[in-house]
């Protein structure tokens, strides 16, 4: 098959960028399948060893900018010239911001998060875990870490640092914020038990996740995804976050973490300093959550709109609520 990967923003990336790195993971996880793939991205700063990787043209029909014998196109954003293209298209709805009119071909990235968007198309994200470092699954453990974008108030960094506030003689790792943050309307934390890492890129975030206790990750919106999660957990680390949108189908089971919109529940539990087994929730998030199962999904989605089946007949009712949910503090 030959398909077109469409990607909003810069490739390749060199720090989180999750839309990007998941794009990126998924194009060469096709090839390997067997399949010719073409990046185009809105900036390209860097080459492609597994594909061609060419500069995304908005100002030109995107018809002249696939090669001829494209079988699909695969949209990670905005669909461009969707009536106009001349061969089918998906598109990946990644976030929580949706458009008015949803394309028929749409797939989202977690169960609750298509039914919320009044559909039941959905491919769970992978990431590819041979690029990833290794991971020294007998290092020994202490304090938590946050992931994510700090500066992001629904990701409630505030949230982990109360927790880890109440832990004695614990300390929190903020990997994707800074001490400093004027995003938050002036967010300054003097904690000594808190260290801010800033944007990361995979060696020190996992060299920081492999001597975690767990991550802290106590978000209030439906989380869309959550690849704060799946990196976590294949770095050995149990999650510790609210039970919204994505989160109970990737925590599935009481060995991989706890879910509680409640900061007293979380804090006993850490209290008793529960155990963990690092290599079961690495070997999890590697089956589970691997570019290759994403891939072979993916394939399957392909395959189903090629043969003239959309993938939204209808929609069903959008449920709009989805930011400013429960945590108790």
């Amino acid at each position: 098959m030959n398909i077109v990967i469409v990607i909003p923003g810069t490739m390749p990336v060199s720090h989180y960028g999750g839309t990007e790195r998941v794009t990126w993971d998924l194009g060469r996880a096709l090839v390997r399948q067997g399949h010719s793939v073409t990046l185009l991205a809105d900036r390209v700063v860097g080459e492609c060893p597994f594909a061609p990787l060419n500069a995304l043209r908005r100002d030109f029909p995107l018809s002249s900018q696939i090669p001829e014998d494209t079988d699909i196109v695969h949209f990670n954003a905005d669909v461009i010239d969707g009536e106009t293209l001349g061969c089918p298209h998906v598109v990946t709805v990644h976030g929580n911001d949706l458009p008015e009119h949803l394309d028929p071909n749409s797939i989202f990235v977690s169960r609750n998060h298509a039914l919320r968007c009044g559909s039941e198309s959905f491919v769970y994200n992978g990431l590819d875990w041979e690029s990833m470092p290794q991971i020294d699954l007998s290092a020994s453990r202490s304090g938590y870490h946050f992931l994510g974008k700090a500066a992001w108030s629904v990701k409630n960094v505030r949230g982990a640092i109360n927790v880890v506030h109440r832990l004695p003689g614990e300390h929190l790792t903020v990997l994707g914020g800074y001490r400093l943050n004027f995003k938050m309307g002036f967010r300054l934390t003097l904690s000594s038990r808190v260290h801010f890492r800033g944007m990361v890129d995979d060696a020190e975030k996992y060299a920081v996740m492999q001597q975690s206790r767990g991550l802290i990750f106590p978000v209030t919106w439906h989380e869309p995804f959550g690849l704060a999660v799946i990196e976590s957990l294949y770095a050995g680390c149990p999650v510790f976050a609210t039970p919204y949108g994505s989160l109970p189908e990737l925590v599935r089971d009481p060995q991989f973490g706890l879910l509680t919109d409640s900061a007293d529940v979380l804090v006993e539990h850490l209290r008793q300093q529960p155990q963990y087994d690092a290599r079961a929730c690495h070997e999890y998030a590697r089956e589970c959550f691997s570019a290759d199962v994403m891939a072979r999904a993916y394939v399957q989605k392909y395959e189903q709109v090629l043969n003239g089946h959309p993938l939204n007949p209808q929609f069903g009712e959008r449920q709009t609520q989805y930011r400013n949910l429960k945590w108790n503090r």
